[in-house]
């Protein structure tokens, strides 16, 4: 017997694993990627929670089939920010069942908990992304499993009901519980993980679909960085520190000029190719003024390791508040 789970790597998601693989069930660990988890590389924790769980871990990227079935224009609308939760879920069930179907598996397993997210984790939501992912039975939620109706791996006897849980609510109490019957390590605290339902994120993601066609090769511009726009319509992200840089440098765009100081340690920053002369120069004045420089002296900047431009730094960057997008 085996089961597909939908795994994020969180604390509920590998009790889930636990539960279902001490019923000597072969447990296959599905992360599906849609491009908006965390900023951070997360794959090797993930590696850790199945290994102490006994699972195998499978990543499955989705991002350009999300991009277009569910991100602009979700059946079931968006929650507070730029987060369609329900039309997301659905999509994930719906590719982890294809997955069911490919490896053999027998059901689909979660670590949704009844009632801890009050709008994407009630009855009438779960109940939802069931119905539009034509997963209805086929999907058990073992740490809510008591309080929810049987499924089929219940009702035939492949899973035994009674070593299920029926947690309910957002008490984090028996899960508590579990990690310490189990001897769980390294786990991680509850939290948000996908950047939709950041506020500021959704503040760039309606800016930015405003002003250009979203795509793929735009999410990783999207993650890192102070993001501005400017009065003809350019963009400008400008790194925060020395990862953020990093991962700017290594961003491969047509979109994109990248932009560095020369003979100053400076942000590396990324800025609309389509910028006109005005954009440009005043990006240039934005860059410098999160560099360490001195009143009223002239700097050099490099465009694409090509093009020089010269500028002078705003005197504050208050005088930055106008452009600035988060």
């Amino acid at each position: 017997m085996k089961a597909i789970a939908l795994f994020s790597g969180g604390l509920d998601s590998t009790l889930a694993l636990k539960l279902i693989i001490d019923q000597g069930i072969e447990v296959l660990a599905v992360n599906i990627n849609t491009g908006f988890g965390s900023t951070k590389d997360r794959l090797e924790h993930m590696q850790n929670m199945c290994a102490q769980v006994g699972a195998e871990l499978k990543i499955i990227d989705i991002e350009s089939e999300f991009l277009q079935d569910v991100l602009f224009d979700p059946k079931h609308g968006y929650g507070k920010n730029f987060n369609p939760c329900i039309d997301c879920h659905a999509k994930m069930f719906a590719v982890a069942k294809r997955v069911m179907e490919s490896e053999g598996a027998s059901f689909l397993i979660s670590g949704e908990v009844l009632g801890q997210r009050p709008m994407s984790q009630n009855r009438e939501a779960m109940q939802t992304v069931l119905n539009e992912s034509n997963c209805d039975g086929l999907l058990l939620r073992p740490l809510s499993a008591k309080a929810l109706s049987p499924t089929i791996a219940e009702i035939n006897g492949w899973v035994d009901r009674e070593k299920l849980e029926g947690i309910v609510g957002r008490s984090r109490d028996r899960q508590l519980e579990l990690v310490a019957e189990i001897g769980l390590e390294d786990f991680e605290s509850p939290g948000g993980g996908c950047l939709l339902t950041d506020e500021n994120f959704a503040k760039k993601m309606f800016d930015f679909i405003k002003y250009d066609k979203f795509e793929v090769k735009d999410i990783p511009v999207m993650k890192f960085g102070r993001h501005l726009r400017l009065p003809d319509g350019a963009k400008l992200v400008v790194g925060r520190n020395k990862d953020e840089n990093l991962h700017l440098q290594n961003i491969e765009s047509e979109k994109y000029h990248h932009v560095k100081t020369v003979a100053l340690p400076g942000p590396h920053s990324l800025l609309s190719k389509s910028a006109t002369k005005e954009d440009k120069e005043l990006a240039s004045r934005i860059i410098l003024t999160y560099c360490k420089t001195k009143e009223d002296n002239m700097y050099t900047l490099l465009y694409d390791e090509t093009e020089e431009m010269y500028a002078t730094p705003f005197d504050s960057r208050d005088e930055l508040k106008p452009y600035t997008i988060m």
